[in-house]
Formats: C-alpha cells, sequence, structure tokens
C-alpha cells in the first residue's frame, strides 16, 4: 500500500465552482504532465495528451469509450487500445485516477505527489472531488492489518451532494 506523503489541506476537497475555467484547469494539467514526464524520462505523446485534455474538459468522470467519441469528432477514431494504453499511461503516471464505481477516469489534482485518494462524487451533478487524507489510508492499513490482510490499495469512493447542488436544493 502506498502512504500518502502530503499534507491535508482544507483544498483537499474543493469542488470546482460552477462556471469556473475549464480550459485553465486543461492547460494547467497539461503544462504539469509535461514537465513531469520531462523530470521523469517519460513520454507524453499526442494521443496521452489528447485524452488527459479531454479527462479534464470537466470535473465529472468520463469513460474510455465517452473518450474515443469525443475524439472521433475531431475526424480521427484511433483504436480503443490506443486510448487504454493512453489510460494507463496516464494512471501509471498519476495523472489520472480510475473511479471503480463508474468505470470512469478524472484528473488527478496532485500528481507530483504518491498518494492513496478518496473521491467525493456529487449524485445530483456528477462533479468529484479528490481528498487525500492520510488519515483515511491509516486507518484502512491499521484496520486491515489487525485483520492480517495485506492491502496493496484501495479506492474509497464517497456519495453525496456537492455544495453547489446543495445550496441550489436549499434555494
Amino acid at each position: 500500500m502506498t502512504k500518502s506523503t502530503r499534507s491535508d489541506t482544507k483544498s483537499d476537497a474543493a469542488f470546482p465552482r460552477r462556471g469556473h475555467d475549464h480550459h485553465r484547469c486543461v492547460a494547467d494539467a497539461l503544462s504539469q504532465a509535461e514537465a513531469l514526464c520531462a523530470q521523469r524520462g517519460a513520454r507524453l505523446t499526442e494521443i496521452r495528451k489528447q485524452v488527459l485534455a479531454l479527462v479534464w474538459e470537466s470535473h465529472a468522470p468520463i469513460g474510455a469509450y465517452q473518450i474515443l467519441e469525443k475524439l472521433a469528432e475531431s475526424g480521427k477514431r484511433p483504436a480503443p487500445i490506443a486510448v487504454y494504453r493512453a489510460l494507463d499511461f496516464l494512471m501509471e503516471q498519476g495523472f489520472v485516477h480510475r473511479l471503480a464505481s463508474r468505470n470512469a477516469f478524472l484528473g488527478c489534482g496532485h500528481p507530483d505527489t504518491n498518494h492513496q485518494a478518496q473521491f467525493l462524487i456529487c449524485d445530483s451533478c456528477g462533479s468529484v472531488a479528490e481528498l487525500a487524507d492520510s488519515r483515511i489510508v491509516d486507518a484502512i492499513a491499521d484496520r486491515a492489518g489487525r485483520s492480517g490482510f495485506a492491502v496493496a490499495g484501495h479506492v474509497v469512493e464517497i456519495q453525496g451532494t456537492c455544495p453547489d447542488c446543495r445550496k441550489a436544493a436549499h434555494a
């Protein structure tokens, strides 16, 4: 199991504000991925960049076949294996996470740190906030260890309602 190496802050559970600049999120994610790949000696190919940009296009999880459809809209339809290989690379590098309950992918806001994330998923709008709370990781490892279980990894997905949807429901 990988222990979280980052400090826990209030911004860990930040949902994007409605109307924020998604283009900025995409540009920041691509810039950070390029810098980290250069530092790590990894190759960020054009298809990997395109897939990463599509994952970051919104803060809702996106499936591999949705990515394929969006790529096809630009005139080129890559083979499904190319998208899956790109997603595998992006996960290995820590640029995206896979949400098991949705069989979909989400951009990682902290690709420069080794961490086990937890996800808050809004049932109303589909947006997701990433947590990286080491206390949760430690509690899972401790409880599993007391059961004689060796944790290799985990996915913690919490479903509920984001602040914007809660606010809208009360208005």
